[in-house]
């Protein structure tokens, strides 16, 4: 295993590459695998406009749009770790509106946000055909190991001690949740592209893995 260090804008552009080097008649469903600290929305964010630079149409995606309704993940209360880990995320519904379309013999039409946290109802959107050879790119964390059907996935792992340092106070109850999914899915063994990112201005790419 090497740990090559990658500047982020490097980083970018290497994952643009491989998911553009994809089939393009085919829609591609991309995991972008990280808890809050390590903010995998701001790489998918940044893959938007390299991907169409380079003819990929990018739709983003992020679970905090599929969580479940408030009675129902909050039901063992609100700082539940384990409940965190099982329960808050409508994974039934991302596969149903998002994963399942978007895949090769879907009918290509998603809805991008499901469920309103802020108001706890549907988020009334409205469903978006996907273009053509469109790379859908879904952040969040706890993305990998339960079957969702992914084709592509970058883990963005972050040790115990920065994971700690890093998390608002107000979040720390979630860390056990983190430890539970390192501890028996270890995605860092499978993701397609493994990120460190100890560090968010030093990220580093593990190589020799998958």
């Amino acid at each position: 295993m090497r740990v090559r260090p990658v500047s982020l804008e490097k980083l970018v552009e290497e994952i643009a590459d491989r998911l553009a080097s994809r089939e393009s008649d085919n829609r591609l469903r991309v995991a972008l695998d990280g808890a809050p600290a390590a903010d995998p929305g701001r790489l998918a964010d940044a893959l938007v406009d390299p991907l169409r630079v380079r003819g990929r149409p990018a739709i983003r995606v992020d679970t905090s749009d599929f969580l479940r309704p408030a009675s129902v993940r909050l039901e063992f209360g609100r700082t539940e770790p384990n409940s965190f880990y099982t329960g808050w995320f409508d994974e039934a519904g991302l596969i149903r509106e998002v994963l399942a379309p978007a895949g090769p013999d879907g009918s290509g039409r998603i809805l991008r946000r499901l469920w309103d946290a802020g108001v706890d109802r549907a988020a009334r959107e409205p469903y978006q055909d996907l273009p053509a050879g469109a790379i859908l790119l879904v952040s969040g964390p706890l993305l990998l190991g339960s079957g969702l059907p992914f084709d592509f996935s970058v883990h963005l792992e972050v040790s115990a001690a920065a994971l700690a340092r890093r998390t608002l106070p107000e979040l720390a109850w979630t860390l056990p949740a983190y430890r539970r999914y390192r501890d028996e899915v270890a995605p860092e063994t499978f993701a397609d592209v493994v990120v460190r990112l100890d560090d968010p201005r030093r990220p580093a790419v593990v190589e020799g893995g998958r």
